[in-house]
């Protein structure tokens, strides 16, 4: 059994290596993700680091006295004095980016918070507000003849970070690339498991395959070692390109400052260990689908939402912030991304990742044992 299966793996092996097409897709898919990565990193450092002239033009829709003016200088905003009407003109023609009103006590900073400039101008009108509240709070107090430091620093507040390996920007990158590895992975899987079943079928090869003294099952472990080999290659290239432009990032982009977004040691071999698992995972279900396509164009065409399922569970719960649980840790393709994100977070959860190797392993088996009975059945086989 096992020198028949190596050679159809060996079979399977030649033909992804001499295709043009499987090659581009194990090998170049992987380019993306430093691309990705270093992409991201640059356009939240451009918005971290913003220029404060770019936001800091605001509206003033009342009289200021000379101390309001003082204050405002020393926040460098770049206010506009006026009148309700003419405050919102300029608003509205987009001369500032937010403006501020004043009904007996109350401050209200009106600004578009789909707007990234107009948010930046809320936050430093906020800042000038509170610091001019302080000073009317000191003056007041002054004035009863109560000491203000007393009353204003009756208590002090102190944050400590403490432990500082990441923070939300790193999260978040090192969280995207491995959906992008893991959807690498999945569009490496999908061509070589097309062209090894509905391909071979349009090609009238398969007819010839099987007419030789060889089991089923000898085929379909054949092929699917064979696919799970280029998705292997796929993922540890996306891995290994994945840590490079992160460690490069982490010393380019100054929101990366003292901070480290290096996935730790724990991290990348629990990625190992899903890469494998889900590159057998995912080539056994591509198999399953394009066997039962009669025709290549057929089986990309089954296949095409595989790519969107891979990668939108696990992005829609890194958003969200899910927590893992036993239910989710069995939970296909959800489970693989938010156990990276637990593990890269600090969090391990032995028993969950346990579950989600041994339901994977479950699936998979059950998944070989569907495509075996398929391949014994010429019905669903020739599809007719």
């Amino acid at each position: 059994m096992k020198s028949k299966t190596m050679n159809i793996f060996k079979k399977e092996m030649r033909e992804v290596f001499r295709d043009k097409k499987s090659l581009s897709m194990m090998l170049i898919i992987p380019i993306l993700i430093p691309l990705v990565v270093l992409g991201m990193s640059a356009l939240f450092d451009m918005e971290a680091n913003t220029d404060i002239e770019e936001y800091n033009k605001v509206g003033i829709a009342y009289k200021l006295s000379d101390d309001e003016k003082n204050l405002l200088k020393e926040f460098n905003i770049d206010y506009q004095e006026g009148t309700l009407e003419e405050v919102k003109k300029a608003y509205e023609e987009s001369k500032i980016y937010a403006y501020i009103t004043l009904d007996d006590n109350k401050y209200t900073i009106n600004y578009n918070e789909e707007s990234t400039n107009s948010v930046l101008a809320r936050t430093l009108s906020f800042n000038y507000l509170e610091s001019w509240k302080s000073i009317l709070q000191t003056r007041y107090l002054s004035n009863q003849k109560i000491d203000p430091n007393i009353v204003l620093n009756i208590i002090f507040i102190e944050s400590v970070a403490e432990d500082v390996t990441n923070n939300f920007f790193g999260e978040y990158i090192t969280g995207y690339s491995f959906l992008f590895i893991i959807m690498a992975i999945t569009i490496s899987a999908t061509y070589p498991a097309t062209d090894t079943t509905a391909g071979e079928k349009e090609r009238g090869t398969l007819e010839t395959l099987l007419s030789f003294p060889i089991k089923s099952r000898d085929i379909i472990v054949g092929k699917l070692m064979s696919v799970t080999t280029s998705s292997v290659i796929t993922g540890l290239l996306s891995l290994a390109l994945s840590l490079g432009s992160l460690a490069y990032a982490n010393n380019a982009f100054e929101i990366y400052k003292d901070i480290n977004i290096m996935p730790s040691v724990d991290t990348i071999i629990l990625s190992l260990v899903i890469i494998l698992v889900y590159s057998l995972f995912i080539s056994g279900i591509c198999i399953a689908i394009a066997s039962m396509s009669k025709t290549f164009k057929e089986a990309q065409s089954a296949l095409t939402p595989i790519n969107f399922i891979c990668f939108f569970p696990g992005m829609i719960a890194f958003l969200v912030n899910i927590k893992t649980n036993a239910l989710i840790a069995i939970i296909p393709f959800l489970n693989f991304t938010q156990i990276f994100n637990d593990v890269n977070g600090g969090e391990v959860n032995i028993l969950n990742i346990i579950l989600m190797i041994v339901s994977s392993i479950v699936y998979i088996t059950v998944i070989i044992w569907y495509i075996i009975k398929q391949y014994k059945s010429e019905r669903i086989l020739f599809n007719s």
